[in-house]
């Protein structure tokens, strides 16, 4: 139900909420991402940094979008436009958060059907088809996984049925009770995986390759890496944040709940690295494949070692966990702007905003095969040589994320009195909230700004 129709649905506890908010945060990027950009940009040298932004810009923002999310009450628009009444301001300042819920949208619909691939993935390796598979194989399976529109439409519909079934059932019934079945699954197997690491891979190879600091490899464009990797990681500026906040109890501290989700998203990241890598140098895989190293590298490291059809779908466990905590969260988001805008049953608001974005999937998986050769938006160049599950991920990472994010520091940190903040965070006005002043008026638009331009223009 709408946080702005009146149900006054809250998040249950504290830890429910941590759950679903580290839910939405820990995605696939955690898992593949970070650990491959860690170690190819100089292993802990990148780790400062990124801890840096993550702190510095991921934790003032995630605050912001939290405290705007409780004050309103709303959806992620509806909230800006309470705020923004509120404080006398312009109620089309609605607008960004409207625009975090379309770029919320355009991910869902690409992001279902990556997760499709980890439930295709795990039945594969459950019923053996991984054991002592070669690279060829390997290569042809997921190839024809890509090109079967039928299969990955199947998939797709499963996680979007999946995402229905969690949804409808409001906050506490629904979202929380997922999250405490999928969270914790997935903190189980990357123990269960970081310790089979330990002893079947090479764990000394890991760490230099996770955590040996190589200051030759960071440059501006390392920097530009890492804020990235901490704005999509976090999952700032997609309006789902908000919407979370607006589910909040206000005797919740907002600070000190975004440093946890933030410790613990970052943790997750850590782990998946020491889980995966020592796979991959034990068995002298490729560990610079990117998307493949799960669905092209790993398999071979499955269908080798001992155990490997029962390792192998613990592991895609923990892929369908990250994955579904993610969609959910995001759907959630998409739902209640539906519901309060459209005015309508949420049931229904539901059928309407997941439906729509299993159509919109549909270009995606057709993207991936036949029309692999398309590239719809040619003519703008900053598009060039995209297809449209690739024009999509980079319209939401590259643009929508950072403009949204740039809009709400800008709000929240000039337009908003400092009173309103001191009171919907409850803190004092002391050394903490001095510092989150100045990176959300000061510091953060400016960067975020060079960081859209750059992304544009590369």
């Amino acid at each position: 139900m709408a946080a702005g129709s009146g149900s006054g649905e809250q998040w249950s506890s504290r830890w429910g909420f941590l759950l679903a908010a580290v839910g939405f945060a820990v995605g696939m990027g955690n898992i593949w991402r970070f650990p491959f950009v860690l170690g190819q940009n100089g292993g802990s040298a990148f780790l400062f940094i990124y801890l840096a932004f993550a702190f510095g810009i991921g934790l003032p923002l995630l605050i912001t979008e939290l405290t705007i999310g409780r004050r309103g009450r709303r959806s992620a628009s509806g909230s800006l436009v309470a705020v923004a009444d509120e404080v006398g301001a312009s109620k089309r300042w609605g607008a960004v958060g409207s625009l975090g819920i379309l770029c919320a949208f355009v991910i869902l619909s690409y992001y279902t059907v990556i997760s499709g691939w980890t439930i295709d993935y795990f039945i594969r390796a459950a019923n053996g088809s991984l054991e002592n598979i070669d690279a060829e194989k390997s290569s042809a399976m997921f190839a024809g996984l890509l090109n079967n529109p039928g299969r990955l439409l199947f998939w797709n519909t499963v996680v979007h049925g999946l995402i229905i079934l969690v949804i409808r059932q409001g906050v506490q019934s629904g979202i929380e009770r997922a999250v405490k079945i999928l969270m914790p699954a997935l903190f189980v197997t990357l123990i269960i995986m970081v310790i089979y690491g330990m002893v079947a891979g090479d764990m000394a190879a890991t760490t230099k390759y996770l955590l040996e600091p190589d200051f030759s490899k960071v440059t501006f464009r390392t920097s530009l890496a890492a804020i990235g990797q901490a704005f999509f990681s976090i999952g700032i500026g997609m309006g789902s944040l908000i919407v979370f906040g607006a589910y909040l109890p206000k005797e919740y501290s907002i600070p000190r709940t975004a440093s946890i989700v933030i410790l613990l998203d970052t943790g997750v990241a850590l782990m998946a690295g020491f889980a995966i890598f020592p796979l991959v140098f034990g068995f002298g895989l490729e560990p610079g494949s990117g998307a493949g190293l799960i669905f092209e590298t790993l398999p071979l490291a499955f269908g080798q070692m001992p155990g490997g059809r029962i390792f192998g779908a613990i592991f895609f466990v923990l892929l369908i966990s990250a994955a579904l905590s993610s969609c959910i969260g995001l759907a959630e988001g998409v739902v209640n702007w539906v519901d309060e805008h459209w005015n309508i049953e949420r049931k229904r608001g539901i059928l309407l905003a997941v439906g729509a974005a299993w159509l919109l999937g549909i270009l995606s998986i057709l993207s991936l095969g036949d029309w692999s050769e398309f590239y719809p938006l040619a003519f703008i160049p900053a598009f060039a040589g995209m297809t449209i599950f690739d024009a999509l991920d980079f319209l939401a990472a590259n643009i929508l994320l950072l403009v949204g994010g740039l809009m709400l520091s800008v709000f929240f940190g000039w337009l908003v009195p400092k009173a309103l903040k001191l009171d919907e965070m409850a803190v004092d006005e002391g050394l903490f909230f001095t510092f989150w002043h100045i990176m959300v008026r000061f510091v953060i638009p400016p960067i975020l700004f060079i960081s859209l331009v750059f992304g544009i223009s590369e």
